[in-house]
């Protein structure tokens, strides 16, 4: 019997290389933007990224931060939401559900407890409290059990940009739910963060594959500059 689809194929690559050859496809077929878009920073808090404090930190691009605040000035400047999200519990972690039984360390998510070192956003982080919207959230999805859609739906967003960690987990959830939602979704490079390339890398690429653009952030910065509502 002829074989039309793909056996699972085991070629020795690095989850970097692949992403490589796919980001290289000049054919590949993009969703683009839409018409107005929101930037959606995903858990810029310190428990993820001040990797001189806390063990459970990681930095992939130093610049991330950096690179987020201009994309968030841009919007911000051409009056397009822009959209923070950080993760903290209750004290007894009752709000953790299923996610916060696996450990109980210092370290473990469910012990992010509301206005904790843990809980605050990094410094770095260029945050206008009186125009940006924050949002607490307590599972991987910045959409779930918040009210991210209907700020959405009120702004007539059709298009979001994503941004910041992990990759593999919070980012990637958010996307597929963007995606699920109906949205254009835009994945900028620079802008994500995890603790291991293979896991950024094979996220990203995936990512790319189903359901996001991953472009160079400069993609991003282009777009909002030329942007005229």
């Amino acid at each position: 019997m002829a074989t039309i689809g793909t056996k699972m194929i085991s070629d020795g690559k690095t989850a970097r290389q692949l992403f490589d050859e796919v980001m290289a496809n000049p054919a590949r077929s993009k969703f683009g933007f839409g018409t107005k878009l929101a930037i959606v920073n995903v858990d810029f808090q310190n428990a993820y990224t001040r990797i001189d404090e806390f063990k459970t930190a990681y930095e992939t691009d130093p610049r991330q931060i950096e690179h987020v605040n201009t994309i968030s000035h841009l919007a911000r400047g051409k009056g397009l939401p822009v959209i923070w999200t950080h993760v903290a519990y209750m004290g007894n972690a009752a709000d953790a559900g299923i996610w916060g039984t696996r450990t109980n360390t210092p370290d473990s998510l469910q012990n992010i407890k509301y206005g904790s070192r843990r809980h605050d956003f990094d410094e770095r982080c260029e945050i206008d409290p009186s125009i940006d919207v924050i949002y607490d959230k307590r599972m991987p999805s910045a959409f779930f059990e918040t009210p991210l859609q209907s700020l959405l739906v009120w702004h007539k967003v059709d298009t979001l940009v994503i941004t910041g960690g992990s990759t593999s987990g919070c980012v990637r959830a958010t996307a597929v739910e963007s995606l699920s939602r109906g949205y254009r979704t835009i994945v900028p490079i620079e802008t994500c963060a995890d603790k291991h390339e293979s896991y950024h890398f094979s996220n990203l690429t995936d990512l790319q594959l189903k359901y996001a653009d991953v472009e160079p952030v400069q993609t991003v910065v282009d777009w909002l500059e030329a942007y005229d509502a």
